[in-house]
């Protein structure tokens, strides 16, 4: 159990419970940092690219750091504290479609599915956006597929242009798709964490400013 901080929260609108430390400070400093760098990165694309690459810089650190993080941080921090196989997890969203899923302390499983997505889906943008960023990244790439027209296939110089050129406009479309697909994500994301508040009675998106979180009860999940 972690330790208390002080403070009275409201449980189920009538009895009060101790209010106990569990996001650690990096842990919010990153969360919060992602969420700006990845608007950032967002609302400059197209647009003002040098702020755009800065950005995609920032989440790429962000990433890295949580993936350490993970490892050696805080109790609630680590990967091996919350991660969950698929038959947890399924189990824990047929709970949720029935309206009795079990309160967790840290991530439930669902949560836990879903940092797991965006940290993967946040890595494959930030790298293709990474391989984008200088021609010379794009030509190292020998396992994507070069197609060249037969009919040009004996003149080298443009079968290497054409496979190049083939080669970032792949990538574009990759970046852009997983760009989009972290749009719905981070939906899916902030539905969640309002369901979750409202059926819990707490409110999770100010738990990532401060830290804390009602202690567990006996129905609870630490």
């Amino acid at each position: 159990m972690t330790d208390a901080i002080g403070g009275h929260a409201k449980a189920s609108g009538k009895e009060a419970k101790t209010m106990v430390r569990v996001w650690d400070p990096l842990i919010r400093i990153f969360h919060w940092s992602l969420v700006a760098a990845f608007a950032i990165a967002w609302l400059t694309a197209d647009e003002l690219q040098p702020i755009h690459e800065i950005a995609g810089y920032a989440v790429a650190g962000l990433i890295a750091f949580r993936l350490a993080w993970g490892v050696v941080g805080s109790r609630y921090a680590r990967f091996a504290q919350f991660l969950r196989g698929p038959t947890a997890t399924f189990s824990y969203l047929g709970d949720m479609a029935r309206g009795r899923e079990r309160r967790y302390l840290g991530h439930n499983p669902a949560g836990a599915a879903m940092v797991v997505a965006l940290l993967v889906t946040l890595s494959g943008t930030a790298l293709t956006g990474w391989l984008m960023g200088e021609p010379g990244r794009v030509a190292a790439l020998s396992d994507l597929p070069h197609i060249t027209a037969p009919a040009f296939a004996d003149e080298e110089g443009y079968e290497t242009e054409y496979g190049e050129r083939q080669a970032e406009g792949s990538l574009k479309e990759i970046h852009e798709t997983l760009a989009n697909v972290l749009l719905v994500l981070v939906a899916l994301h902030i539905g969640g964490v309002v369901l979750a508040s409202f059926r819990h009675h707490e409110n999770l998106a100010r738990s990532m400013v401060t830290g804390a979180k009602r202690s567990a009860g006996p129905e609870d999940i630490s």
